[in-house]
């Protein structure tokens, strides 16, 4: 693989990762109450738990994106 397949991939990477990102929360936003009792079927959490959650798993997920994809990508477009 050369650098260009791999700024490629990495771009990819980061779209979908990115509209995955977006899709969790578009349907978090729209669909609150669905999801909130979709969880308290299966676990007992207060309205505020499941946002912390939601909101920790958003953050944890956009970090890995900008960390694993976006900081390598641009390295390497640096780099050539």
């Amino acid at each position: 693989m050369n650098a260009h397949e791999i700024k490629e991939a990495l771009l990819w990477c980061v779209a979908i990762n990115y509209a995955v990102l977006f899709i969790w929360f578009g349907v978090l936003i729209l669909a609150h109450d669905l999801l909130y009792r979709l969880h308290t079927r299966w676990f007992k959490l207060s309205v505020e738990t499941f946002d912390s959650i939601h909101y920790a798993g958003l953050a944890i997920y956009k970090i890995g994106i900008i960390l694993f994809n976006l900081v390598p990508l641009i390295a390497l477009y640096f780099s050539s």
